[in-house]
């Protein structure tokens, strides 16, 4: 069976021998301009002092963000790379899952700005507000 480009079967092969795969990141749903996301929460996923690790809720959300960028390349765009990112974090979660939707505010020939919001799936608890721009890249 083929896999569809831009599918979230498409991205969760693209990401399983990667960082998204490592953290088991899954890609639920990609629409034009969006991408929700989850992640299970494990002990790999907590930092030291038993709260999830504020890299385990950028990782979650810069993936769902990169890949919206990728589904939503111009035309003739090769790529993108992140060019800056920021985050808010508001909450935490112990156990269960945290779920992330992206969403694109600019698709622009040379960026994309894309907001992210991540909640508990279990509480609905805000854990983080995560805002990316992305440089896209054409061949030369």
């Amino acid at each position: 069976m083929d896999v569809v480009p831009n599918s979230p079967e498409y991205f969760n092969a693209l990401g399983r021998d990667h960082l998204p795969g490592h953290l088991g990141i899954s890609i639920l749903r990609v629409a034009p301009g969006e991408v929700d996301a989850e992640l299970v929460i494990a002990q790999q996923h907590m930092a030291p002092n038993n709260y999830l690790h504020a890299g385990t809720i950028v990782s979650l959300a810069d993936t769902a963000a990169g890949y919206g960028c990728v589904a939503n390349l111009p035309p003739k765009a090769a790529s993108f790379t992140t060019i800056e990112l920021k985050s808010n974090f508001i909450g935490t979660a112990r156990s269960g899952t945290i779920a992330c939707f992206a969403r694109m505010l600019h698709g622009g020939r040379s960026t994309q700005v894309w907001d992210v919001t991540v909640n508990s799936r279990e509480t609905g608890t805000s854990i983080a507000i995560f805002r990316c721009t992305q440089m896209i890249i054409y061949p030369r």
